[in-house]
């Protein structure tokens, strides 16, 4: 079969939310029970046309395959799960292939009696994929309906779409071993050969019904354990091999989030894909290598799809540079029998729409912003350059220099002050009292029972919570009525958390619409959007902030609310910080400036409100870097280097707090085993980490390492709605003191509360205590 021709110009993916939310609001709508399945799929479908009409309009061609079909509704893992088949075994009773929408909700989100798959981040993103569970006889059958069904609606509206898959071997190393096959040592990767016949099935058939190219995401190859399959002989070029000689569409496959195959080889994974057979080969020029020669000489035809427009930050592309690089792999390309064509570093999933949006950002911020329309219009400005010459984009290259040289002069851009006391550190500063005489001060100074309960932070963001919040914003209400409303909101969660029992309590952050933009609103150099919302799971969204200068605290801003629940209680209550770990990874961070020192800023402002916390009688202080894990470069040699600067950087905020001054942290969804040293030298005197979903999994690394500090391995999950009765919380509390001293151990949910609503939170904690309560009498019954 020979080699297709990629097009020119094209993006590896497009938000898929809505402009406004629309996918969001469908799906909450059609979960609540007032908007059947049927008028889900039309408004879906609606959001995609919408989608495919606006990237039309910028200028991708709507006939040539130029538009990436990856839509989904909850998650594009669950998506291809679906094509695939693959229902896990504890569902089999209750679904069975093929799997319709309905059955990817449960999937999804559980039932009464199962709860949902594992969920992780997407490699080092904030985004969330669905974990797949194989065993050894899990069925695979292939199940093309939906893929053809989205494709042959879009083609009658004039869209030809490109079709969306994870590809075989990334499917299999994101996937788990579902319970008890592991024992076995099996790994999802033994059922590849299986597979590929499946994937083999959906081209013949998606070929058959007339689809032109199809895109085969492959990102796995990237990490450390995926590269060793991107090499020549290899994995990789075994099973792409198979999957070119049948019938099919034209192939693209990418990889995007790094380079695949070994770092010391850059673009040998693309020689391998493309000796495969492959008509196109993505690789990401942002976070990863550009090819050398030696492996360009194997393309034999194939298109290099250069990513090099950054999918994941919100920074303009600094077009002229971005020309000069180009050009310079076409060459290599074109004499090595290939093709170049211009796109994205990764999916547009991870940034928003358009930042014509926005009309609040600060003067002159909206200028060095691309979101996802405008790096459209960046990669097909580089195509048209490419292919022109300078002269035919010189508006857009002498625009895109006046918006650089603009932000460098920006005031805010360099803080003296800043700079001079990040200079003035010492080791001192990470430093606190030691174990011991920080343990024996919090035992005497809060008097905490065997097995102590808590919440993460966050109560359930109400109807009432989010209009008062929006008629403030609105100017409607004014600051002492709103004021008044958030301090009756924390006065009925203290009371509530009374009522349940709980041991330490939170103020539930009614003041704060999310974890991350509250202190970028209350911090200098972040910007906040109105409109920038970015999908995390399922129909979760949020609006990352934007770090364009150096980080300053104008003044105290968590200490009048966490005060005002402390004087409504004799109970401690937890001051609630995020870490600056997560304030960065869930942000649109800085590009000119390390972000170890964007890091360090960040900790200072927040030592000085720990401090203020302190002054304030507070004496335990929470603070969240739920993104440590997130963060972890995807290759081993880099991987020291990150970990020693974030952990510096919490230390660095929480240095200053006294012994008898308990601080906590969490952590959540993630594979924690791969940086339990990490979280052991945050030094944190308690760490609160997601469990449920995996069934206490990481309690088993914490026993291996030798944890001793407190830990509160997670025992209600909250991504999902269903209540957890109390002998499930207390078998779960059972398998966590399998693992760890009894002393050292509490209870608490997976995460924070704010997406679940007053009904099942309550059911939920009330089991939680009871619980805590019935596994406490039996431990003080053994003693």
């Amino acid at each position: 079969m020979s080699k297709q021709h990629f097009p020119q110009a094209s993006i590896l993916g497009y938000p898929r939310i809505g402009r406004r939310r629309e996918l969001k609001k469908a799906l909450e709508a059609h979960w609540a029970g007032t908007l059947t399945e049927q008028q889900l799929h039309e408004r879906a479908f609606a959001v995609q046309q919408q989608n495919l009409e606006r990237l039309v309009q910028l200028g991708l061609d709507p006939a040539n395959g130029s538009l990436p079909g990856d839509h989904a509704y909850y998650d594009q893992v669950l998506d291809t799960l679906v094509a695939l088949g693959a229902v896990p075994s504890r569902f089999a009773e209750v679904l069975s292939a093929p799997l319709s929408t309905a059955d990817a909700f449960t999937l999804a989100r559980g039932d009464a009696q199962r709860a949902p798959l594992e969920m992780t981040k997407w490699f080092d993103t904030n985004y969330h994929y669905l974990v797949p569970e194989l065993g050894e006889r899990t069925t695979l059958r292939a199940n093309p309906a939906g893929l053809l069904e989205n494709f042959t609606a879009h083609a009658r509206a004039g869209h030809t779409i490109r079709p969306t898959l994870v590809g075989p071997i990334s499917f299999l190393l994101l996937a788990k071993a579902e319970e008890g096959a592991a024992r076995s040592g099996f790994t999802p990767l033994h059922r590849i050969d299986e597979l590929v016949e499946v994937y083999a099935q959906l081209l013949a058939e998606l070929a058959a019904a007339g689809v032109g190219w199809v895109q085969l995401d492959e990102p796995a190859l990237v990490t450390e354990a995926g590269a060793r399959h991107a090499v020549p002989g290899g994995l990789a070029e075994r099973v792409y091999r198979q999957l070119s000689s049948g019938p099919r569409p034209a192939l693209l496959v990418t990889t995007g989030y790094g380079t695949a195959g070994q770092l010391t080889r850059p673009g040998e994974g693309l020689g391998v894909l493309a000796r495969a057979g492959v008509d196109a080969v993505q690789v990401d020029l942002v976070r990863g290598v550009a090819p050398q020669p030696e492996f360009l000489g194997q393309l034999q035809g194939t298109t290099v799809v250069a990513g090099i427009v950054d999918a994941r930050n919100v920074w303009r592309n600094h077009l002229g540079a971005s020309l000069i690089a180009l050009r310079a792999l076409r060459q290599a390309v074109t004499a090595a029998g290939g093709r170049l064509a211009v796109g994205t570093a990764t999916s547009l999933l991870h940034v928003p729409h358009d930042v014509a949006l926005e009309g609040n950002l600060p003067e002159g911020l909206a200028d060095w912003l691309a979101f996802a329309d405008q790096k459209v219009s960046e990669v097909l400005t580089l195509a048209t350059g490419l292919e022109h010459g300078e002269d035919a984009i010189a508006r857009e290259l002498v625009a895109t220099e006046r918006a650089l040289a603009a932000r460098a002069a920006y005031p805010g851009t360099t803080v003296p002050a800043v700079r001079e006391r990040l200079a003035g550190l010492g080791e001192q500063d990470l430093q606190r009292p030691d174990e011991q005489q920080r343990a024996a001060a919090q035992r005497a100074g809060l008097q905490l029972p065997l097995l102590p309960t808590t919440t993460i932070g966050s109560f359930p963001q109400t109807a009432e919570v989010r209009a008062a919040r929006a008629a403030h914003a609105a100017g409607t209400l004014d600051d002492q009525g709103y004021r008044r409303f958030v301090e009756q909101e924390i006065a009925r969660v203290i009371a509530l958390q009374e009522e349940l029992g709980l041991d330490v309590l939170v103020h539930g952050e009614a003041e704060r619409n999310d974890m991350v933009q509250y202190f970028a609103e209350n911090l200098d150099g972040f910007a906040v959007t109105e409109h920038g919302w970015v999908q995390s799971y399922g129909s979760r969204a949020t609006r990352p902030s934007i770090l364009f200068g150096d980080v300053t605290r104008p003044a105290a801003f968590t200490v009048p609310w966490i005060s005002h629940a402390a004087s409504l209680t004799g109970k401690p209550v937890k001051g609630m910080l995020t870490g600056p770990v997560t304030i960065l990874a869930w942000s649109f961070v800085r590009d000119d400036v390390p972000l170890q020192t964007s890091a360090r800023q960040v900790a200072l402002a927040l030592r000085d409100e720990i401090q203020d916390l302190q002054q304030a009688g507070i004496r335990i202080i929470q603070v969240d870097e739920p993104a440590l894990r997130e963060l972890l470069p995807l290759r081993a040699a880099a991987q020291p280097e990150y970990l020693r600067w974030s952990v510096d950087a919490f230390r660095l905020a929480t240095g200053g707090a006294a012994a008898g001054t308990q601080i906590h942290t969490h952590l959540c969804y993630s594979e924690f085993g791969e940086v339990i040293g990490a979280i052991d030298a945050l030094g944190a005197d308690v760490t609160s980490i997601e469990a449920a979903r995996s069934a206490m999994e990481v309690t088993a690394d914490l026993k291996s390492f030798g944890y001793r500090r407190g830990i509160g391995p997670g025992v209600y999950d909250i991504h999902s709605p269903r209540v957890p009765s109390q002998q499930e919380i207390a078998e779960l509390i059972g398998t966590a003191l399998d693992s760890v001293d009894r002393q050292a151990l509490w209870v608490n949910p997976d995460c924070g509360l704010k997406t679940r609503g007053y009904a099942e939170t309550t059911a939920s904690l009330a089991n939680l205590v009871a619980a805590a309560r019935q596994v406490r009498a039996d431990q003080l019954a053994a003693i």
